[in-house]
C-alpha cells in the first residue's frame, strides 16, 4: 500500500507545554520538520524511523546509532507508549497465550499458534469489543478502544521473538482474529499493516497475513478501493438471517445480503480468495440444513472454508460440536466441491478463547 505523507512544520509550536505525543503516531514528515525545528540533520528521522518499525525499538535509549544529545531530545519530545509483554501462558500443546499492557493499564491479547514448522501469531486490534457477539468472550469484556498502529505493531514485534527464542523460527503467518473488530479500527489497522509489509519496517508478505472480519460491509468495499494485499477471513458463523441476527448483532446493520456483496466487490477489486470462518455450535448451526445455506451462500466467490470447533467462553448457552457432527457437515461441503477445513481448538488448557485472559484479568 503506498503512503502519502504531508508535512506539517507547526505541529510541534508549543510543544513543551502540552502532553508528550506519541511519536509512532506522527507522521515521517512531521519528525523530520521537528529535527529541522531543533537545528538538526533530516536524516535523523530516517534513523528514528528505522529505529521504530524495522528494528521495533520501544524506548530511544535503543538507538544507539544517534548521539546522547539526540536521544535526549527525543525523550524530552516523545513518549513510545508500547505494548508490553506481561502475562504468559503455555498450554500442552504448544500454544501460548499472552497478556500485553498497554500504557494506560488496559490488557490485550496476543497468541502464539505453533503447528509443525510453522508459527502464527493471532493479535488484537481493539482493548476488547463493542460488537457483542454472544458466543465470544471479549464481548463480555465490553469495548474500550482502538488500538493504535504501533500497538498492533507491537504485538508482531513480541511474538516474532518468542517464536525465534522459543522455535529458533520466525512467524509464518500474522492474523488479525484477536480481541476487537478490526475494521472498526480501519484507519490504524491499515497504517499497522503498511508498517508490518513495508520495505521500511518487517517486510513481512501481504500474502502471509490475514485480516479476519465479522462482516462491516462498507470497509470490506473499501479495502477493495484500497487493492489491499492481504488475506480476507469473513467469520459467518451462519448463512441464516435469524441465527445470525441471534449470535451476531451487528448482522442487523450489515445482514448477509450487503455482506455478500461487498464480499464480491473486494474479490473483483483483488482477485484474493475469500476464507470464511465458520464456529460449529451443538444444536444451533451444525445441521445438514445450516450446511446446505452456508454451501449456497459461498457460491458468491472463489473461497475456502474454514470450519472451528468451539472453545466455551465460560458461562454461555452453547457447547461445542460433536466430531461426528463435523465430519458430517464437512462432508456434505465437500461434495458441492467446496475446500473444507477443520480447524481444532487450540489451547484448551489455559486462557485461549478471544477475551478469556482479559476478562480474568478485569475481574481480578
Amino acid at each position: 500500500m503506498q503512503k502519502v505523507f504531508e508535512i506539517n512544520p507547526l505541529i510541534f509550536a508549543g510543544m513543551e507545554q502540552k502532553e508528550k505525543p506519541e511519536i509512532r503516531d506522527l507522521k515521517p514528515g512531521d519528525i523530520q520538520a521537528f529535527f529541522q525545528s531543533r537545528g538538526e540533520k533530516k536524516y535523523r528521522s530516517d534513523q528514528v524511523l528505522e529505529w521504530l518499525w524495522k528494528k521495533g525499538a520501544v524506548s530511544f535509549g535503543e538507538m544507539t546509532n544517534l548521539p546522547l544529545p539526540v536521544r535526549e531530545l527525543l525523550q524530552q519530545a516523545f513518549t513510545i507508549n508500547a505494548a508490553r509483554m506481561e502475562i504468559t501462558q503455555t498450554s500442552r500443546d504448544g500454544t501460548v497465550k499472552i497478556g500485553f499492557r498497554l500504557a494506560d493499564n488496559l490488557l490485550v491479547e496476543g497468541v502464539l499458534i505453533p503447528s509443525g514448522s510453522r508459527a502464527t501469531a493471532c493479535i488484537s486490534s481493539q482493548a476488547g469489543c463493542p460488537l457483542g457477539c454472544v458466543f465470544c468472550a471479549t464481548g463480555i469484556y465490553g469495548y474500550r478502544r482502538n488500538l493504535t498502529a504501533g500497538e498492533i505493531f507491537d504485538q508482531v514485534v513480541a511474538l516474532n521473538e518468542l517464536s525465534v527464542l522459543q522455535r529458533k523460527k520466525p512467524l509464518s503467518n500474522v492474523v488479525l482474529m484477536g480481541m476487537g473488530e478490526p475494521l472498526l479500527n480501519y484507519e490504524n489497522v491499515m497504517q499497522a499493516i503498511y508498517r508490518l509489509t513495508s520495505e521500511t519496517g518487517l517486510g513481512i508478505s501481504p500474502h502471509r497475513i490475514t485480516l479476519s472480519t465479522v462482516g462491516i460491509s462498507d470497509r470490506i468495499k473499501q479495502m477493495g478501493d484500497d487493492r489491499v494485499k492481504i488475506n480476507l477471513a469473513v467469520s459467518l458463523h451462519t448463512a441464516n438471517k435469524l441465527k445470525r441476527d441471534a449470535i451476531v448483532p451487528v448482522n442487523k446493520s450489515n445482514p448477509l445480503s450487503s455482506l455478500s456483496s461487498a464480499v464480491k466487490y473486494f474479490y473483483d477489486k483483488t482477485k484474493t480468495r475469500i476464507t470464511f470462518e465458520y464456529i460449529l455450535l451443538k444444536d444451533f448451526n451444525d445441521g445438514i440444513s445450516d450446511a446446505k445455506e452456508l454451501a449456497a451462500f459461498c457460491r458468491i466467490v472463489p473461497c475456502k472454508i474454514n470450519l472451528i470447533e468451539y472453545n466455551p467462553a465460560g458461562k454461555d448457552r452453547f457447547r461445542k460440536s460433536s466430531a461426528e457432527s463435523m465430519n458430517h457437515f464437512k462432508e456434505f461441503l465437500e461434495s458441492k466441491n467446496l475446500i473444507v477445513n477443520i480447524r481444532k481448538s487450540r489451547g484448551a488448557d489455559i486462557d485461549a478463547a478471544c477475551g478469556q485472559l482479559a476478562n480474568k484479568s478485569k475481574n481480578r
